[in-house]
């Protein structure tokens, strides 16, 4: 039995098993550090090349502890010496070692876990979401009754922080871009959501549990179901690592059948009774509501704020002047009914939006100020590199635009203003990248789309959406409201790019009997949603002339004729030239008029079609729309997790927590103590407390007789960003909240120095500067 002891050794050393870690590390993409989490200071690695390697080093290696170990028992079993037997246990257990490290660095890739002590995803998200439940940042609503999935409740830090981000989110693009703000109804119509699609596609497919009847969203199942394969179950190989990325890459794409068959096919089951799952199907998100006692006009609590701006644009461009481009921005609430709620602030049923519609001439998406953020630089991942596998990486704004990597200067120049607001707010810039939609997110009509994508302990979260959607909202108003005439949607029908819609609407409500809907749309004339370039001098221009015969038509026709007449007066020219040449080789021809849902036979002598020069004054088209969409409930959420820190009290016995928000959103800015309960430090204290108020600074003051330091450490972690310190008549000194250095100041300057800086005239480094320098061990907690 000698010859196992070679075959071991030679096993071990051979460079068919053995993966140093110096091997495995050259494998690795270096992790980015932070000096705010601990949980941030391990990243995945960025390559998926890094995972694949390393799950078939632990294949191998696996396979060698098998190998060995049934060596190891054949030397027992022909009772080999105790000398040979230790050898060959010492190298299996050599072995083991060096698998375990590979098992490390694997969960290290897979899960954001360094092994080394360093706090959890799920621990740190749980020590901040604590925090910021226990001071009343956010609750779950109705909490008394056990309250209701998806529904929070704001508490006053957490209403302070949001009115906070509003009002600059107000600041940086309504004041400075000079926007149209509105504010309309939550409760929206039917007719409107008809036509923006939102009634018939606004849906995400579910499952039942077929024996409880508990609801869940069947995307989400499959992706948990993949997300903790990968993530937990080191043993599975890389070959099927890649199936559960493909699976999760394509999750989209997956019809109602696709995603039933993996469902069945991984044995996903219930996650709270592990019972049988139904077949997907469809589920609107939206929450239905009638307007009225009658129940007679159905309605919709809006999923969006955006359809209201563009019911209005008609107005808005009149009080733009008739000019573009313009842009109109609203605030207000959302709703949607999501199946099955999580992730906190992250996925809700009701929740503010903050979006933008800017409309602009589609053949001239240039932006006059474009050329103050063509510098920024920025995390950007085209879909080229999410296709290829590579990650995101910084790229300079105007080399994206000019590459046409992003689709034009205006698409770009919000980019890089929301890459600003966000990083103002506090947001990291480390972790914070702008994804652009692969093609199978894309809308049909879209011309270029991104989002706006923030890291936290969840992931990568979609937080701002940035979309060119062409002209697609306009159209499909225009078509379906009821200030549109008949031979504008017949022009739509037969021309515009929104004809299969526009087709689709119509025969559906045609099929279902809904004469009024047809009435409706057809009989009230108005304006089309478009705008108009006028020229400075006359254009010569060939037009297409199509003169229908109405006496021929009548005749042929009878009611319908208006009917006929319209849709031949709306086809395009390629359509009208192409009848015209089969009129004079055939004599007549089919032709489809959508408004009657049919085909109807045209002779020759019921139409003339020819082209003549005309003049024309104007260009009259439809705008086309950049939409940014913000999700403030989602950017608070993660601007908390990018504030929070955990730091040892000045004993080193406990850890405090400590919000790091920037004076900018803080939502109190300063707070006021006495140093002891005196009634003189008092006065002094309520003085500047009043010239706080004058100056229009958040303050809160203090007179209880806790020790200073633990009014400090209660204050961080709110996130106040200056305490003073009330300790003499004269002076007082003004506490920095992360550095917890201190100054003196005069007691009537206080105010000032505390307003110029939230206000962000000046830094505290310039304040450190300028003031005497105060050492307190209080300071230190």
């Amino acid at each position: 039995m000698r010859f196992l002891i070679p075959l071991i050794s030679s096993s071990i050393t051979s460079g068919h098993y053995r993966i140093t870690s110096r091997l495995l590390s050259a494998h690795l993409t270096k992790p980015r550090r932070s000096t705010l989490h601990p949980f941030f200071n391990c990243q995945p690695p960025s390559m998926a090349a890094s995972e694949e390697s390393l799950r078939k080093a632990l294949a191998e290696k696996q396979s060698a502890v098998e190998a060995h170990g049934n060596a190891v028992r054949a030397l027992k079993a022909a009772k080999a010496s105790k000398q040979e037997i230790d050898a060959a246990i010492e190298a299996l257990n050599s072995l083991k070692l060096e698998k375990s490290s590979i098992e490390k660095q694997l969960q290290a890739a897979v899960s954001g876990s360094d092994g080394d002590g360093a706090l959890s995803r799920e621990a740190f998200r749980q020590a901040a979401v604590n925090t910021l439940e226990r001071r009343l940042f956010y609750i779950p609503s109705f909490k008394i009754y056990r309250g209701v999935a998806g529904l929070y409740d704001y508490g006053p830090p957490g209403c302070a922080v949001k009115s906070n981000v509003l009002a600059f989110w107000r600041q940086h693009f309504v004041l400075e871009e000079n926007m149209l703000e509105v504010d309309c109804p939550c409760v929206t119509p039917e007719v409107v959501l008809k036509a923006s699609g939102h009634v018939d596609k606004f849906t995400d497919l579910m499952v039942k549990d077929e024996k409880t009847g508990t609801c869940y969203r069947a995307d989400h199942l499959l992706k948990d179901f993949c997300n903790e394969k990968l993530q937990k179950d080191l043993t599975i190989s890389a070959e099927k690592a890649a199936e559960l990325k493909h699976v999760l890459a394509t999750l989209d794409d997956l019809s109602a059948e696709a995603l039933g068959a993996k469902i069945k096919e991984y044995g996903i089951t219930a996650p709270d009774t592990k019972n049988p799952l139904s077949d997907p199907y469809p589920f609107n998100l939206m929450f239905q509501t009638s307007i009225g006692p009658s129940g007679l006009s159905p309605g919709y609590m809006r999923p969006e704020t955006a359809q209201g701006i563009f019911v209005n644009f008609k107005d808005l461009y009149y009080y733009n002047g008739n000019k573009l481009p313009f842009a109109a921005a609203q605030i207000g609430q959302a709703f949607r009914n999501e199946i099955s709620p999580r992730q906190g602030l992250l996925r809700v049923r009701e929740f503010t939006l903050a979006e933008i519609e800017h409309f602009v001439d589609p053949e001239d998406k240039s932006h006059p100020k474009y050329s103050e953020v063509v510098d920024l630089e920025f995390l950007m991942f085209p879909r080229e590199e999410q296709m290829s596998g590579q990650s995101a990486k910084k790229i300079r704004l105007g080399d994206a635009v000019s590459k046409g990597t992003v689709n034009n200067e205006t698409l770009g120049y919000f980019i890089g203003r929301v890459y600003l607001f966000l990083t103002r707010l506090g947001i990291d810039k480390d972790r914070l990248r702008f994804r652009q939609h692969l093609a199978n997110e894309m809308a049909h009509y879209a011309a270029d789309c991104w989002d706006a994508e923030i890291e936290c302990s969840y992931g990568w979260i979609e937080c701002v959406g940035i979309a060119d959607r062409s002209a697609y909202d306009l159209h499909a108003h225009s078509v379906i409201s009821c200030s549109m005439s008949s031979s504008y949607l017949s022009f739509l029908c037969r021309g515009g790019h929104l004809s299969n819609h526009v087709k689709n609407v119509f025969d559906e409500e045609q099929r279902e009997g809904n004469i009024d809907f047809i009435e409706t749309n057809l009989d009230k004339s108005g304006v089309p949603l478009v705008a108009a370039e006028k020229f400075s001098e006359p254009r010569e221009v060939e037009k297409l002339v199509i003169a229908p015969v109405k006496k021929e038509l009548g005749l042929a026709f009878k009611g319908s004729q208006k009917n006929v007449v319209e849709a031949l007066e709306a086809m395009n020219e390629k359509e009208a030239l192409e009848m015209k040449a089969a009129l004079e080789s055939k004599g007549e021809v089919e032709f489809y008029v959508c408004t009657l849902g049919k085909n109807v036979p045209i002779k020759k002598n019921m139409v003339s079609i020819s082209k003549e020069k005309k003049k024309e004054h104007q260009r009259v088209f439809t705008p086309s729309v950049i939409e940014p969409s913000f999700g403030i409930g989602r950017i608070i959420y993660c601007l908390f997790e990018h504030s929070f820190y955990t730091r040892p009290s000045k004993a080193g016995d406990e850890q405090l927590n400590v919000f790091r928000f920037p004076p900018l959103v803080a939502p109190i800015k300063c707070t006021v103590f006495p140093l002891v309960q005196n009634q003189q430090y008092e006065d002094v204290a309520k003085v500047i407390s009043k010239s706080l108020t004058t100056a229009g600074i958040s303050h809160k003051i203090d007179i209880t007789g806790t020790s200073i330091g633990k009014r400090y450490a209660r204050t961080d972690e709110l996130g106040v960003p200056f305490a003073i310190t009330v300790d003499s008549t004269k002076d007082v000194t003004i506490r920095e909240r992360d550095s917890k250095l201190q100054v003196r100041v005069g007691v009537e300057e206080a105010a000032l120095v505390v307003k110029s800086v939230t206000d962000g005239l000046r830094t505290w480094e310039d304040v450190w500067e300028k003031y005497p320098h105060h050492t307190s061990g209080s300071a230190d907690d």
